[in-house]
């Protein structure tokens, strides 16, 4: 009989600790407790995100969002489809800020989440810009296309397909049963993908897919 496998704790970072762990400037950092700021400003109004989740921000939010650029370090245009609270797009949004040619497209559907995302854009002056559509309604050529939270694979490859098509990358952030969802996506769509272990959470996974085209 095996021993039950003790799955490693996500690591728990305050300000500092996320700072040394990615090399945020001091005003990445600054930008970043505003973000903070804002979304529990807003989250006690509105449901943005878990209200226990803004004590750990940091790696939760942050550092899961931050942690694409890794993966695509000479991507400057994306696409975050269900922006929502504005993980991971803001993020993203606020560490490419200064890099030329660098947008960010929030795409969201609700419009009092648009409007939570028009103050944070512009209280941080970030290259965003926001679409108040459904994802698979706009055209956009971008990098890279991503999503948090937004839809189980099979429904997500479809919101992300006219971005794929147009040559990006999708860079999807899972959860743990990422597995059985890519299992179910592929009796729809065909595809190529790639798992990275998030550096947020050692049970999530991040999804980077290619080259998507219908099952017939």
């Amino acid at each position: 009989m095996q021993p039950d496998l003790v799955m490693a704790e996500p690591p728990v970072l305050d300000a500092a600790g996320y700072q040394a762990l990615t090399g945020a400037s001091d005003a990445q950092m600054a930008e970043l407790a505003r973000f903070q700021a804002l979304l529990a400003e807003w989250n006690a109004v509105m449901n943005l995100v878990g209200p226990l989740t803004i004590n750990t921000y940091w790696t939760r939010h942050a550092l899961d969002s931050s942690q694409l650029l890794a993966l695509a370090p000479d991507a400057v245009t994306w696409a975050d489809l269900g922006a929502g609270a504005g993980l991971p797009g803001v993020v993203l949004a606020i560490l490419l800020k200064g890099r030329a040619g660098a947008k960010v497209h929030l795409v969201e559907s609700m419009a009092k989440r648009c409007r939570f995302l028009e103050v944070v854009a512009k209280d941080l002056d970030l290259p965003v810009e926001i679409h108040n559509v459904r994802a698979e309604e706009l055209k956009l050529k971008v990098d890279v296309v991503t999503a948090r939270a937004c839809a189980p694979m099979t429904k997500l490859l479809g919101f992300a397909e006219p971005y794929l098509y147009r040559g990006a990358t999708g860079l999807f952030l899972k959860g743990q049963d990422v597995a059985a969802e890519l299992t179910e996506a592929s009796k729809a769509w065909a595809f190529a993908s790639e798992l990275s272990t998030s550096q947020s959470d050692p049970r999530g996974r991040i999804v980077q897919v290619k080259r998507l085209s219908r099952v017939r």
